[in-house]
């Protein structure tokens, strides 16, 4: 009993150096499209990390969230502003834990409840913090004026928002898909799924430089919701955002000869639309197939219920409660 307190102290300990980590890495992404007003993106895949990590292993994370968004700011902004500001980006991701979990939300996401948790409160109401902390110290600090506060703040708090809504689906499902039930893989399916991934990268890359278009993606993503879910969802919507992004970058297709106001804007309609698109309709199919096995449950039991009824009444002779309402169920479903 002595020994337990300190192992589970030094594993917490690594934990939130690995996650310190992770934010760090992940940072790089975002600032690859980043805007020079301290380092703001249009999305940032730290918040989507850093929520995770406090939904999946408790509040004892936000120490590695405070040291991984400080290494991050102090090589993005100014230096007398990287606590404070990795303060405000702790702050949020926690406020988003804390009301997640006052809402019931379950790391299954597997219910609209959650879905609609996520984007409201997760990602649209908690990332207010991040973003309005941040901006007003690059504000007090001259990195920002006052003409271009509010287009940095929007920035900022759309970067973070989207870095829950496209980072955090795709890490939840990985932590809670049940890799026991795909040992054995179905090679039909993974094919459909590889191939789905294929075609989303091709027919975007194709239709972006030629035709200078992104809604080809939608069509693919509603059909990795309806056969995958959200195991199959996140996958392709995150490949397509990042599609996207490497155009704004290279400034191809939909973004060739826009200023950067313009690309920012077609990229977060772009990246909010896929990751609003593949979370509900993905969570809304889930549901739907819950409720129909829980149906089907249902209608066995009452099925077994109508047996023992008949049984009683009439021992001995097969059930003709049973015969019929089989005979009833075949000719609908015909």
């Amino acid at each position: 009993m002595k020994f337990r307190k300190p192992r589970r102290d030094v594993l917490v300990v690594l934990q939130n150096l690995a996650l310190a980590a992770a934010i760090c890495l992940t940072s790089q992404l975002g600032l690859v499209i980043g805007l020079d007003r301290g380092g703001t993106s249009p999305f940032w895949p730290p918040t989507g990390v850093a929520v995770v990590a406090l939904l999946t292993l408790g509040v004892d994370m936000w120490p590695g969230i405070l040291l991984g968004s400080t290494i991050v700011n102090v090589f993005t902004g100014p230096l007398i502003a990287a606590i404070p500001t990795a303060f405000g980006t702790t702050l949020a991701c926690l406020c988003a834990f804390w009301m997640l979990r006052r809402v019931g939300f379950r790391n299954e996401l597997d219910r609209l409840k959650d879905a609609l948790a996520l984007v409201f409160l997760g990602a649209l109401s908690a990332m207010l913090i991040s973003s309005t902390v941040g901006t007003t110290l690059l504000l007090s600090t001259g990195v920002v004026s006052l003409g271009t506060f509010l287009p940095t703040w929007l920035t900022w708090w759309t970067g973070d928002a989207m870095g829950v809504l496209v980072v955090a689906p795709l890490l939840l499902t990985m932590v809670k898909l049940s890799w026991r039930r795909y040992r054995y893989v179905d090679a039909a399916r993974l094919a459909e799924f590889v191939m789905l991934m294929v075609a989303t990268f091709g027919l975007m890359l194709f239709t972006e430089k030629s035709l200078g278009v992104l809604f080809v993606a939608f069509p693919l993503l509603v059909w990795a919701a309806w056969r995958f879910q959200l195991p199959g969802a996140a996958p392709v919507g995150l490949l397509a955002s990042a599609m996207a992004i490497h155009a704004a970058v290279v400034g191809y297709g939909a973004f060739d000869g826009k200023n950067q106001s313009e690309t920012m804007t077609i990229l977060q309609l772009f990246n909010g639309s896929i990751a609003l698109t593949a979370l509900l309709l993905s969570v809304a199919v889930t549901e739907r197939m819950r409720m129909q096995a829980e149906l089907e449950r249902a209608c066995g039991q009452l099925g077994d219920v109508i047996d023992h009824i008949d049984q009683a009444m009439r021992p001995g002779e097969p059930s003709h409660l049973r015969q019929w309402a089989e005979e009833r169920t075949t000719s609908k479903r015909s």
